[in-house]
């Protein structure tokens, strides 16, 4: 018994020491996996353009120094809450092993996430991190020691909030904030330029881009009705009074083949049975064989066929009915015939249509005509149908324009091979038109200032500084409009937060013709004075 009992002691000290030992391993390789990080080289850098930014990892033994592959970045002020603003990153050679490079342009102050994820030599997951850089702003130039400082002139005082309120003493708002002060040689730059701070720009969420050519496409919307292909259709008729004997197709939507019988018709018109006798007697006499008759022409011209005509030949006597078969494969969409009833030459008895290919004739609104080509793809929903579009093509442009509506109608044509697609139903159509036919310079909708005059676009000249550009529209679509005047490729356009540029501009102009009038007062006043 008590060797049993230390055995059992034996094996379950045994299995804890492996479990504990498996724990070990586990964890000692799962710290050894989350021991690397990314680190800056340098985590303060200054703002500006072209800033050269290094990060590498740090925390293994050893760390890895070489065949580290990067396989995501992105730089934005995500710390602060402002991840919308964000830089584009490029790839620089490394100034030492294990250390990866990159540039970037910073146009504010503050901190700046890099976000980086790699695959590393020995790991079997991917390193990822966030490394923070603090951007400061560039140093101002040093003064010349033998020089004492300059005095900068101060010109007035200006509302915090924006408002076309100045004081000539500093003073607070209503609610406490202190008004700012505004310096002679502020609004230097280019005629009509705006200054506005960095911080401004930053809480703003002023982004910008380059502006450069590319494709403005639209998407031309339009709703229509499914129509039968006309060069399809076909009519059942004669060209003699007579009675319907017999229906052979007594429904309308069956389909029928080529050549099957649709209708058995007595003529009562004596004029057929006439030149059915012509042309028994002319059977009777020598003729170029060959060759058809002219009394046989006459038959075929009151639309006999040629099971009639052969029958003819057959008996050799005149016949009173006549079995009409259908001229071609398709589906009976119209069916006036009755059994029984009397019709008139010229009556339609039957009417047919091949499916297997529809028209979808859509109205599409006047100003959206110089962007529709024949050959365009076309979208096409139906309500039978939720989610599934059916891709067709523009075939057509109709010549007229709906004087009412001021509309143009489209033929879209759209393959029904299964006849899904019904007549009559209503139809949603998008068409991705192009709305300029080679590149332009095009930019962000969202970045021009419409005042129902003027058109501008805000130049960002770096430091905070915006010129405003009045522009020439042309096309627009998808969000983009074409520029024609007033800008030039690369000229960094903003694109969000212009309306805070806007104000600045609208208060530097109201300020501008304060302190025009005021100097023009100060001016009067000596001259005031004077007078007795």
């Amino acid at each position: 018994m008590t060797s049993h009992i230390l055995l059992a002691r034996g094996t379950a000290a045994a299995a804890l020491i492996a479990v504990t030992a498996l724990f070990l391993t586990v964890t000692l390789r799962c710290a050894f996996a989350t021991d690397l990080k990314w680190e800056a080289v340098s985590a303060e850098v200054s703002m500006g353009k072209a800033i050269r930014l290094e990060v590498r990892l740090a925390g293994g033994a050893p760390v890895p120094v070489s065949d580290i592959k990067v396989t995501s970045t992105r730089i934005d002020m995500g710390p602060d809450g402002m991840a919308a603003m964000d830089s584009r990153l490029r790839p620089l050679p490394s100034s030492a092993p294990g250390v990866l490079a990159f540039e970037t342009d910073f146009i504010m102050a503050g901190r700046w996430a890099l976000a980086i994820t790699a695959t590393v030599p020995g790991q079997a997951e991917p390193v990822s991190g966030v490394v923070i850089f603090t951007v400061k702003d560039a140093p101002a130039p040093k003064e010349s020691m033998n020089e004492p400082p300059k005095e900068r002139e101060l010109l007035y005082y200006r509302n915090p909030m924006g408002l076309a309120d100045v004081s000539p003493t500093p003073k607070k708002d209503w609610m406490g904030m202190d008004y700012i002060a505004v310096y002679k040689g502020e609004d230097s730059g280019p005629k009509g330029s705006i200054q506005v701070s960095l911080d401004k720009v930053q809480r703003a969420g002023v982004t910008t881009e380059p502006v450069k050519r590319r494709m403005v496409t639209k998407t031309v919307r339009a709703t229509g009705t499914v129509m039968p292909d006309e060069r399809t259709l076909s009519v059942v008729g004669f060209k003699f009074d007579g009675f319907v004997d017999e229906l052979y197709v007594k429904e309308t939507g069956v389909e029928v083949n080529a050549g099957e019988p649709l209708a058995k018709v007595w003529m009562s018109s004596q004029e057929v049975f006439i030149r059915q006798a012509d042309f028994l007697r002319a059977l009777d006499q020598e003729r170029p064989s060959g060759k058809p008759t002219p009394e046989e022409m006459n038959l075929r011209t009151f639309g006999f066929p040629d099971a009639a005509i052969a029958n003819l030949k057959k008996t050799r006597e005149p016949s009173r009915t006549l079995v009409w078969s259908s001229p071609m494969a398709g589906t009976v969409i119209e069916k006036p015939a009755l059994q029984g009833m009397k019709f008139n030459a010229g009556d339609m008895l039957f009417k047919l249509a091949d499916l297997s290919t529809v028209w979808v004739m859509a109205e599409v609104a006047e100003r959206d005509l110089s962007a529709i080509r024949v050959g365009q793809r076309a979208l096409v929903n139906f309500k039978a149908f939720p989610g599934e579009p059916f891709q067709g093509k523009v075939a057509l442009i109709l010549p007229n324009i709906n004087m009412a509506s001021r509309t143009a109608m489209l033929r879209v044509e759209l393959p029904n091979p299964d006849k899904r697609i019904k007549l009559g139903l209503y139809a949603d159509v998008a068409i991705e038109a192009a709305a300029s036919d080679r590149p332009v310079f095009a930019i962000p909708a969202s970045a021009i200032i419409d005042n129902g005059d003027r058109r501008v676009v805000f130049v960002s000249k770096g430091e905070g500084k915006f010129e405003p550009r009045e522009v020439t529209l042309g096309s627009h679509g998808g969000g983009m409009v074409e520029v024609r005047e007033g800008l030039t490729d690369g000229d960094e356009i903003v694109i969000t937060g212009n309306f805070l540029i806007d104000s600045e501009s609208n208060l530097k102009a109201a300020l501008s013709g304060f302190t025009t009038t005021s100097a023009a007062e100060q001016a009067a006043a000596p001259d005031m004075a004077a007078k007795p």
